[in-house]
């Protein structure tokens, strides 16, 4: 069986969860609260930002920090647990199957799964940019151009933590404390984002680069950039790690 056809294989997995319509109901919750209460955007500009400007990135702001991690820990423990489900992965071993490659096309998956959330995230923008412009007689909708930019920027900054996660899921078997400690993992990104070794944590990517965005709209706030020296070595390093360690340990008890 080739790569190709072990990730169409896992598409089809996680096609029979209910993980897409998890992320979008998440999606749906984010920008619910961020139309109840626009009116708050316009008392910003005491900083520096415009409405539209804040009412963008203050969405953002809390996928970047817990919707987004939340959902992709979510979909990590769907797509490692459905082999170890009814000795599903010592049926798979009975197959002409690569288990390094099956591991890493579910790397792949999750990598598709937080794109379609991040198109999800940027398409239900515009739809509650639309509503309250329309509540308000102010435009808040932005540029394509720059919130095309700015997801596909907050997509790429997820990988590296994508790759932490399904490392945790594969060596953590028990999907309560895999989903528990990746959970956990969270929290300590927004403190992780005020210190020097910030690119030594990839779950505060995300929230790092949005956070970065924020200071660049806000003249009033100052916040660090969003720096390519030492993110870039560093992230590349942390995923090529995880993604090793995740393919050598997956399924190793079932093989022996």
């Amino acid at each position: 069986m080739n790569f190709l056809s072990l990730i169409g294989v896992e598409f089809q997995k996680i096609r029979r969860t209910k993980i897409l319509w998890i992320l979008f109901a998440a999606t749906l919750l984010l920008w619910l609260p961020s139309i109840l209460n626009s009116h708050l955007n316009f008392e910003m500009q005491a900083e520096g930002i415009s409405p539209e400007n804040n009412f963008f990135i203050q969405g953002f702001l809390g996928m970047a920090w817990f919707m987004l991690p939340a959902g992709m820990v979510v979909g990590t423990v769907l797509l490692t647990q459905v082999e170890r489900r009814s000795r599903g992965l010592l049926k798979m071993l009975s197959l002409p199957v690569n288990i390094p490659a099956l591991c890493f096309a579910k790397f792949i998956v999750l990598c598709a799964l937080a794109a379609v959330q991040v198109l999800m995230i940027t398409g239900v923008y515009y739809i509650s940019a639309w509503i309250v412009t329309w509540k308000h007689t102010y435009l808040f909708l932005l540029s394509p151009v720059f919130v095309c930019k700015a997801a596909v920027c907050f997509y790429l900054s997820a990988i590296p933590m994508l790759a932490v996660f399904l490392m945790i899921a594969v060596c953590v078997k028990t999907p309560v404390f895999s989903i528990g400690i990746c959970l956990a993992s969270i929290v300590p990104a927004i403190l992780m984002i005020n210190t020097k070794l910030w690119f030594l944590y990839p779950i505060c990517y995300p929230l790092y680069f949005i956070t970065s965005e924020y200071g660049k709209l806000a003249a009033n706030l100052s916040t660090e950039s969003f720096r390519l020296f030492p993110l870039v070595p560093a992230a590349a390093s942390i995923t090529v790690i995880c993604l090793l360690i995740s393919c050598t340990l997956f399924g190793r008890a079932e093989r022996k």
